[in-house]
C-alpha cells in the first residue's frame, strides 16, 4: 500500500514539472506592424529596405510599397516590452517601438529618417602662373530652362481677305393677305326661251270639259223628268 502511494506522489510531481514546460512552449501571437516609412518628409520609394532590430540583432526585414511596409516579428511571452529599432536603407530611424503580442496590427506606426546631406566640395586653389593648364573637364549638366521673355509689339494688320461665296437662299415667306374685290362685269345676253310644259295645260282643259259634260248631262236628265 505504501508503495502505491509513493508511485502516485512521483506521478503528481512529474506532472507538476512537465506542465510549466508545456505552457512556456506554447507559441504566442507575433508582433505585426504596418510601417509608414518616410525619407526627408516624403514617402519612401518603392523597394526601400527596412530592417528591424532587437537586442542588437536583426530579427526581420521588409521592403516598401507605396510608402508602407508590413513586418512580422516572432517572439515569446518573455519578449513583451523589449525595444524594437528600425533602419531604413541602413540609416537608423528616429522612432523606436516595443514588442507586444499581436503588435500594431490595426494602426500604422511611423518610421522616418533624414538622408545624409552631400558634403560641400572645397574651393579649388589658384594655379601658379607658370603651371600647365590641365585638360578640359567633362561637360556639365544642362542648365534649367530660363524664364519666358516679355511679349513683343503687335504686328501690322494683314490685307483684307477675299469676299465669301453667296449664302444659300432663305426659306419661302408666309402667304400675303387677300386682295380687294374687283369691279362687276357687264350683263350677259339673254338665253333662249324654254319649251312650254304641254302635259299640264292639256290635263286642265280635259278636266274642265269633263265637268261641263257632267253638268250638261245632269241638266238633260232633270229636264226629261219634268217633261214626263
Amino acid at each position: 500500500m505504501k508503495k502505491v502511494r509513493f508511485l502516485a506522489l512521483l506521478a503528481v510531481a512529474a506532472l507538476l514539472l512537465i506542465f510549466p514546460a508545456v505552457v512556456m512552449g506554447q507559441p504566442v501571437p507575433p508582433h505585426v506592424s504596418k510601417l509608414v516609412v518616410s525619407v526627408d518628409g516624403n514617402p519612401a520609394a518603392d523597394g526601400t529596405e527596412v530592417t528591424v532590430w532587437m537586442d542588437d540583432s536583426q530579427v526581420a526585414s521588409a521592403t516598401t510599397t507605396g510608402g508602407l511596409a508590413i513586418i512580422r516579428i516572432d517572439g515569446e511571452a518573455s519578449s513583451s516590452g523589449k525595444a524594437i529599432n528600425f533602419k531604413v536603407e541602413g540609416v537608423d530611424a528616429s522612432e523606436a517601438d516595443a514588442w507586444e503580442q499581436g503588435g500594431h496590427v490595426d494602426k500604422a506606426f511611423a518610421v522616418s529618417i533624414t538622408s545624409t546631406a552631400p558634403t560641400t566640395a572645397p574651393a579649388p586653389t589658384a594655379m601658379p602662373a607658370k603651371a600647365i593648364a590641365g585638360k578640359d573637364g567633362a561637360k556639365g549638366e544642362k542648365g534649367d530652362k530660363g524664364d519666358t521673355g516679355a511679349a513683343g509689339p503687335p504686328g501690322k494688320a494683314g490685307s483684307g481677305g477675299k469676299a465669301g461665296a453667296d449664302g444659300k437662299a432663305g426659306a419661302a415667306g408666309a402667304a400675303g393677305k387677300d386682295g380687294a374685290p374687283g369691279t362687276a362685269g357687264s350683263a350677259g345676253s339673254a338665253g333662249p326661251a324654254g319649251a312650254d310644259g304641254g302635259g299640264g295645260v292639256l290635263g286642265i282643259i280635259a278636266l274642265i270639259l269633263a265637268i261641263v259634260a257632267i253638268v250638261g248631262a245632269g241638266g238633260a236628265f232633270v229636264a226629261g223628268r219634268r217633261g214626263a
